[in-house]
Formats: structure tokens, sequence, C-alpha cells
């Protein structure tokens, strides 16, 4: 029993880790994804094939091909950075370009008569988006939006090739030491915890946006 509960802890040292990558990411991509997304909309022709190319760049490649190359590549160059920083850069720049198709998409969604519509009525592009666009696109996007995240806990655990104490590398040098699997098992139960706290969360989210569209 003392062994398990030592284990526990140990595990939720690491889990610090998977949630501080977890949680900035989210922070951080989902504004960016929102700007890239505007940007790919946009009428600036080089800007919106920047974005595009950004996009297909981000998502045709693998997320490790991706954190090895910013820990790797980028100290060659001369940009050096802590592994965190490596970390966080390469999964915000990639969760950043999924949640922009992902915004574009709901962006896209909304009848074209209500821009014409807030246009009609004076307001500006900034107004029509914030008072109109907006919360309908929140509501379009949530489920996809809530898939992703549920993601990016599950991909937290790519991490582990960086040499950094998350979760699953706590996990796997417990196994090393005392010959045991149960540790995997335990770590699955954390996973398990985050993603239902999160569907439970969103859930909600759905039900309460849900009710503005009826």
């Amino acid at each position: 029993m003392d062994n398990l509960l030592n284990m526990i802890i140990q595990m939720a040292e690491g889990s610090k880790i998977t949630l501080e990558i977890f949680f900035v990411t989210l922070i951080l991509a989902l504004p960016l994804g929102m700007l890239a997304s505007l940007a790919r909309l946009s009428k600036c022709r080089p800007l919106s094939l920047l974005m595009e190319f950004y996009i297909w760049l981000m998502r045709g490649t693998p997320l490790m091909l991706q954190l090895l190359f910013v820990y790797f590549a980028l100290p060659m160059v001369g940009i050096m950075l802590p592994d965190i920083a490596a970390a966080l850069l390469a999964f915000t720049l990639n969760y950043a370009a999924y949640f922009a198709e992902i915004f574009r998409s709901g962006i896209q969604a909304v009848p074209a008569g209500q821009y014409e519509a807030a246009k009609t009525l004076g307001m500006s592009y900034t107004q029509t988006m914030r008072r109109i666009i907006l919360p309908q696109v929140i509501r379009i996007v949530l489920p996809p939006v809530s898939n992703e995240t549920i993601n990016l806990v599950k991909d937290t655990s790519l991490i582990y090739i960086l040499a950094m104490n998350d979760l699953l590398r706590v996990a796997r040098t417990i196994v090393q030491r005392d010959f045991d699997m149960v540790p995997f098992l335990v770590a699955a139960v954390f996973y398990l915890l985050m993603t239902f706290v999160l569907t439970w969360g969103f859930k909600r989210l759905e039900v309460r946006y849900g009710r503005y569209a009826k």
C-alpha cells in the first residue's frame, strides 16, 4: 500500500509538467488559432497564402518531428531554448494550426446574410465579428475544439522524447526500476481523469451555448 501511495505521489509530481504544457498550450494556441483563421480568410492575398502554408505545414508533419526540430535544430542556428519553452513552442504552433482550421470553418458556417445585415446597420467589421459572428462561431466550434483539447492532453506524452519528467516518463522510470507494470495503469487513470474532466466541462459548455440556438 505504501509503495502504491509513493508511486501516486511521484506521478502526481510528473502530472504538474503535463498540466503545465496542456494549459499554457491551450491559452496560447486558442487566440493564435483565431488570429490565424482571420488571416487565412483575409482579402490580403499574400497574408492568406502565408497562413495557408503555415497551416498546411503544421498539419502535414508529425508533432513529434516538430518537437525534435525545435529542440535540436534551432540550437544549430544559435536559438537556445529551455526544454519546456521548446516543447511549448512546438505544441502551440501545431495546435494553433488545427484550431485555425476549426475557427475558419466555424466562421464560414455563419450565413453570409448576417454579415450583410450588420453592414446595413452600419456596424464595423470588428463590431460584426464581436457581437454577431463570434458568439455563433463559439457554439459551432465547441465540439471540434473539445476533441482537439482532449487530443492535446494525450499528446503531452510526446515530451517524453525530450527527457522531461512528465507523467509518462515518471511512470516509465518506475517500471524500469521496479519491474512492475502497475505504474502504466496508474498513468492511464491519470490521463482518463483529465480527459473526463475536460469532456464534462465541454458538455456543460455545449448545453449552455446550445440554448441560444433555439
